[in-house]
């Protein structure tokens, strides 16, 4: 029995987050939406991510975040030499990012104004952090390809009308307008 209820709990923070995506896109349809926020928990993050509803890039094996004010840290699982698509580089400095590793990101990220932001802090993989300007050259060769908006510091529009995203102790809050 505990088996099978350990197991639903993923698959109910899911749904639950699921609800809540289709509630936001419901409002934005309407001429004035109801500005009341809506809160996502780090958990119904974490079950969707890991229920395949969020499509992760090629080689990007699994993502877990952990949400403090104004930060978040992902812990992933990622194999570089998936992600690059076959690209390689005769710098030996990128030289670390090939083979499958687990790799901690931490971020800080808000939304204000319709707009998203995300700047990278630090990169570790095994546990060893990686300098940002070797970072940047990964960008630059390998993700701005594929991802021509990524970056270690990146600006995009939210989407479904949503004027604000605060990042708090283990929970995302936003508000539409």
């Amino acid at each position: 029995m505990l088996l099978s209820t350990a197991a639903a709990a993923p698959d109910a923070a899911a749904d639950r987050m699921q609800r809540k995506l289709d509630r936001l896109e419901r409002n934005s349809e309407a001429a004035h939406p109801d500005q009341s926020p809506t809160e996502f928990s780090e958990q119904e993050i974490n079950a969707y991510i890991a229920s395949g509803e969020v499509e992760l890039p090629a080689g990007v094996q699994s993502v877990r975040c952990q949400l403090q004010p104004g930060t978040v840290t992902a812990n992933t699982r990622v194999d570089f030499d998936q992600l690059k698509a076959g690209r390689s580089s005769m710098n030996p400095l990128l030289s670390i990012f090939s083979g499958v590793h687990d790799a901690v990101v931490a971020a800080h990220a808000h939304g204000s104004g319709g707009q998203g932001v995300v700047h990278i802090d630090s990169v570790q993989l095994d546990g060893v952090e990686i300098p940002q300007f070797v970072l940047q050259l990964f960008v630059e060769k390998f993700l701005k390809p594929n991802y021509p908006g990524v970056g270690l510091d990146s600006r995009f529009a939210l989407p479904e009308k949503i004027a604000t995203a605060t990042i708090g102790l283990h929970q995302v809050t936003v508000t539409q307008k």
